[in-house]
C-alpha cells in the first residue's frame, strides 16, 4: 500500500461528516467509513486514521473503534487524491464527429471510463483523446481529463465535448456553467413513461450505498446530505409493450442524474439493475445514450446542434 503521505498528495477538499444508521449500530469504524463514504478505498480510509484525521462525535478515534446509530463521524480534512497526466493510448479507436481548431465531439463506447483512475491506466477515452490531440496534455480540469468539459458513466455511450486548447476550455466551461450546453439523452425504460413531464429533485451521495446517488425531497434528508439541484426534463416517450424509449434533456447532469431520476418515478432504465431495472438477454449494459450537444463555437459565435450518427 502507498504511504498516506503520498497517497494523499495534491489539493485538500472539504470535510466529510456522515450520522450512523441504525444497521451500522456496532460495526468497527473504518468499515463504516469505507461503505458509506463516497470515494475512498478500504486503503484510503487506513491512511486518514494513521493521520489522525478521523474524528468520533468530535474526537480523535482508533479505526477499531465501535459505533452507535445517531454516532457523528467527521473527516476534518480530506486531501485529494495526486493528479496525473493520462496515459496516450493510440490502440483505443475512437470516434470523431465534429473536429475544430479549438474542441472535437466524440462519441464514447460503452465500457470505456471517460478518464484514468490510477497512473499508466489505458483503455480510457482520456487516453484516446490525448494520443489523438497531444496538444491536449494539460488543458482543462484536472492533469487526467485533458480537455474533457464533462463526463459520462462508464456504460453511458455517445457524444462528449473536449477543448483542444486552454481559452477555448475556459470559454466552453463559462457556458456549461451557465446552464448554456444543452444535452439530451436518449434511453430505454421499464413501463409506460408520459411526456412530456419534469423531474425536479435535488440528489445527493447515498450514505447506504457508496455506488449510488438517491433523490432527497425531504428538507431535512437535503440538508443533512447536502443534496445538490436536479432537473430533468422528459421531452419525448415512445412506448411499446417492452417499455418507453425516451429522450430527456438534462444541461447540468450530476452523476446518474438521469438514471435515479427516471427510476424514481418507476421507470428505471433496463440494464439498470444498481437502481432497480430490469434485465434484458444479451444486454450488458444501462441502456443510456448521450444522443445531442448544442452550444456556442467560442471563435466564430455560431450555434452548433450535434447528434450522435
Amino acid at each position: 500500500m502507498e504511504e498516506p503521505s503520498r497517497m494523499w498528495e495534491g489539493k485538500r477538499v472539504p470535510a466529510f461528516e456522515l450520522e450512523v444508521e441504525a444497521e451500522d449500530d456496532g460495526a468497527r469504524l473504518d468499515v463504516v467509513l469505507a461503505r458509506r463514504a463516497p470515494g475512498l478505498s478500504r486503503g484510503r480510509v487506513k491512511a486518514l486514521f494513521a493521520l489522525g484525521e478521523v474524528r468520533l462525535n468530535g474526537r480523535r478515534a482508533k479505526k477499531s473503534a465501535l459505533v452507535a446509530t445517531g454516532d457523528r463521524v467527521t473527516l476534518e480534512s480530506l486531501p485529494g487524491p495526486a493528479d496525473f497526466h493520462a496515459t496516450p493510448d493510440p490502440a483505443l479507436d475512437i470516434d470523431v464527429v465534429v473536429e475544430r481548431g479549438g474542441y472535437v465531439v466524440v462519441e464514447k463506447p460503452s465500457g470505456v471510463p471517460s478518464h484514468p483512475l490510477r497512473e499508466g491506466e489505458l483503455g480510457t477515452l482520456a487516453g484516446a483523446l490525448v494520443a489523438r490531440y497531444p496538444e491536449m496534455r494539460g488543458v482543462g480540469y484536472r492533469k487526467r481529463e485533458p480537455g474533457i468539459l464533462h463526463r459520462l458513466d462508464n456504460d453511458t455511450s455517445g457524444l462528449m465535448l473536449a477543448a483542444r486548447d486552454q481559452s477555448t476550455f475556459e470559454a466552453l466551461r463559462e457556458q456549461l456553467q451557465a446552464g448554456e450546453i444543452e444535452k439530451r439523452y436518449v434511453a430505454r425504460c421499464a413501463g409506460i413513461v408520459v411526456a412530456p413531464q419534469i423531474i425536479d429533485a435535488p440528489i445527493a451521495n447515498d450514505p447506504r450505498d457508496r455506488r449510488k446517488v438517491r433523490v432527497c425531497r425531504d428538507p431535512r434528508e437535503i440538508k443533512r446530505l447536502d443534496a445538490q439541484p436536479a432537473y430533468t426534463e422528459i421531452l419525448r416517450s415512445e412506448p411499446d409493450e417492452a417499455g418507453s424509449c425516451v429522450e430527456v434533456r438534462a444541461n447540468d447532469a450530476r452523476r446518474h442524474q438521469v438514471r435515479v431520476h427516471l427510476a424514481s418515478i418507476g421507470h428505471p432504465l433496463v440494464g439498470d439493475t444498481l437502481y432497480g431495472g430490469p434485465t434484458l438477454p444479451g444486454l450488458d449494459r444501462h441502456f443510456l445514450h448521450a444522443s445531442y450537444l448544442s452550444f456556442t463555437d467560442p471563435k466564430t459565435g455560431a450555434r452548433s446542434a450535434i447528434r450522435s450518427p
